[in-house]
C-alpha cells in the first residue's frame, strides 16, 4: 500500500453540516478529528474542499468546517462525484491523486461519494475517527464495506504523521501541537 504523501493528498471533507450534526452519533468527537484534520491540512500544504448536501434542508456545514474549506461544493447526490467533486478536487489541487476523506453520514454521503473516487481511479483514505452516522453500526457496516472496495481506513493521527514522515519536518511541532492539544 501507498504511503499517504501531504504532495499528493488533498482532504475532501463530507457535509458536517450544522442542521445534520446533532443526530449523530459522537459527532463532537468527529467533528473535533475532521478540524485537527483541516488544520494540520493547511499547515501543510495540503489543499481542503468540502462538500453540502442540500443545504436548504440541511444548512451549511459547521462555521469551523466551512472556514478551513478552500472551496465548498453543493451537492445533491449522495455521490458528490455526480455533482463535480472529481473536476473541483482537479481544479483545486491538479495532479494530486491521493484522496484522504471523512464526513457525514459515513454509510450514506461519505460512503458513495468514497465509492465514486475509487471508481474515477482515485487512492482512497477514509478517516475513521473523523466520520460518524447516526447509529455506530451503521459507521462500521461503512468503514468495513469501503475497505472492501478497496479504500484503506486510517484514523486522523495516522493521516497527520504520514503527511509528516519526519519529526524532523518544518511544520512537525505545529502539528503535534494539534494532536497533545486533542488529548
Amino acid at each position: 500500500m501507498d504511503a499517504i504523501d501531504a504532495e499528493a493528498s488533498v482532504l475532501a471533507l463530507v457535509d458536517y453540516q450544522a442542521r445534520l450534526m446533532p443526530v449523530i452519533h459522537d459527532a463532537e468527537a468527529a467533528l473535533a478529528c475532521a478540524l485537527r484534520l483541516a488544520q494540520a491540512a493547511q499547515a501543510l500544504g495540503v489543499p481542503v474542499v468540502g462538500t453540502e448536501q442540500n443545504r436548504r434542508g440541511l444548512g451549511p456545514n459547521a462555521e469551523s468546517i466551512r472556514a478551513a474549506c478552500a472551496l465548498t461544493l453543493p451537492k445533491t447526490h449522495f455521490d458528490a462525484c455526480a455533482d463535480g467533486l472529481v473536476a473541483a478536487l482537479d481544479a483545486a489541487a491538479p495532479g494530486r491523486g491521493q484522496i484522504v476523506v471523512a464526513g457525514c453520514e459515513a454509510h450514506v454521503c461519505l460512503l458513495q461519494t468514497a465509492l465514486g473516487l475509487l471508481r474515477a481511479g482515485r487512492r482512497v483514505w477514509v478517516v475513521a475517527d473523523a466520520s460518524a452516522s447516526r447509529r455506530p453500526s451503521d459507521h462500521a457496516a461503512a468503514m468495513a464495506r469501503l475497505a472492501q472496495a478497496g479504500a484503506t481506513i486510517v484514523t486522523h493521527e495516522m493521516v497527520l504523521f504520514e503527511w509528516l514522515h519526519d519529526c524532523r519536518h518544518a511544520r512537525f511541532r505545529d502539528v503535534l501541537k494539534l494532536v497533545k492539544d486533542a488529548v
